[in-house]
């Protein structure tokens, strides 16, 4: 049953970009054709081709009306307007080691050197409510905390349960595969985002070469984006290596394939490259505002190599871990291990001994040009 909706303020979105940007041309799954075994293949074709050639892909009628997005944006909106003071209080401890439920403040990395400028990323993550995690929140979320909630598990039933058995019919495994491994009711580090990019001026742009974030790729299984229409998402193809813009499109979510199912599948599933740039110049006067969901499997979960008939088949049979001869980790030893350094306090952009970190045994991060 629908939780009860209490009033929210409106939440208005800004009007997309009237430049002719170069779009990048991604695959779209629909998932009104999914539960069949004609639909599901279909599916499962489209997903394949969308995560080795392209990286992002839309998906569409996943049935959560839009009036239940535009509410978590209008409550991400009203998090972000509280006093600094007061979103300071929700700093979690450990946010050096990896810790990265609750407030981050913008302001951790130092983008120009010369100048000093520094990122204005804010982050405010929210766990699983599955009885792992506290729940300790500002007024107005913890007012919204069963809508959140209920928002939060529909992701799972209506996106990620019908990804993960399309990618385990693509890879010819059981179709419970991905699903068991990602349950909702497990411990895993998966949460719900609002995150804030205030604006730069014209002038600061050029100092950072109009990147607010540099090329990565995410570290667990899926990341989920909802649409909102500051054009600013770029992301690097498989096929080329050029960077292009992703197009903000009604009634859909982005999705990208992230590190642990590159990990999983060795290399087959490949991770995303992405960045934030400067929006167009038509855009560049407002601060964007994401709602994301990032999906991640349990923690217990140790990243090796699915014995997958189509990956035997392919030659796909291990990643980074196994063949340094190093030990794999478990999904909990990555996660911290990767938000730790993507954590790291003062860093200089173009600081080598940061961008080429082994921050793993047997794995060295990338910044992505």
């Amino acid at each position: 049953m629908p939780v009860p909706v209490p009033e929210l303020g409106s939440f208005n979105y800004v009007a997309e970009t009237k430049e002719d940007l170069d779009w990048a041309d991604l695959v779209t799954l629909d998932l009104s054709s999914y539960g069949t075994p004609e639909g599901n293949k279909k599916l499962a074709n489209e997903l394949i081709e969308a995560v080795r050639h392209h990286g992002f892909f839309y998906v569409k009628n996943f049935n959560i009306p839009q009036e239940r997005v535009n509410r978590q944006f209008s409550l991400g909106k009203q998090f972000y307007e509280l006093p600094l003071e007061e979103k300071l209080k929700y700093v979690p401890e450990g946010l050096d080691n990896g810790a990265f439920n609750g407030y981050v403040p913008a302001g951790r990395s130092i983008l120009d050197a010369a100048s000093g400028l520094k990122d204005r990323i804010e982050i405010y993550n929210i766990p699983k409510f599955n009885g792992g995690f506290k729940h300790e929140h500002p007024e107005i979320l913890q007012a919204h905390l069963p809508e959140i909630e209920e928002f939060a598990r529909s992701l799972h039933t209506e996106v990620l349960d019908p990804l993960h058995v399309l990618l385990a019919i693509a890879l010819e495994l059981p179709e419970d595969y991905f699903t068991n491994i990602h349950k909702y009711d497990v411990k895993s580090e998966d949460h719900l985002r609002y995150m804030k990019y205030s604006k730069y001026t014209p002038e600061e742009n050029k100092k950072i070469g109009s990147q607010w974030v540099q090329g990565h790729t995410d570290l667990g299984s899926w990341t989920l984006l909802f649409r909102q229409p500051v054009a600013a998402l770029q992301i690097k193809g498989h096929a080329t290596g050029e960077w292009k813009w992703v197009k903000p499109q009604d009634g859909t979510l982005t999705v990208n394939a992230c590190d642990a199912l590159n990990f999983l599948t060795g290399g087959y599933v490949r991770s995303t490259i992405h960045r934030v740039v400067s929006p167009p110049k038509d855009q560049e006067h407002v601060d964007r505002l994401g709602l994301l969901y990032f999906s991640r499997p349990h923690n217990d979960v140790q990243l090796t190599t699915i014995k997958s008939p189509v990956l035997l088949r392919e030659g796909f049979t291990q990643n980074d871990f196994e063949r340094s001869g190093n030990p794999v980790p478990t999904m909990e030893e990555w996660t911290f291990a990767k938000q730790k350094w993507q954590r790291t306090k003062n860093i200089v952009r173009g600081d080598p001994k940061y961008e080429t970190a082994q921050i793993l045994p047997g794995y060295h991060e990338k910044i992505h040009a």
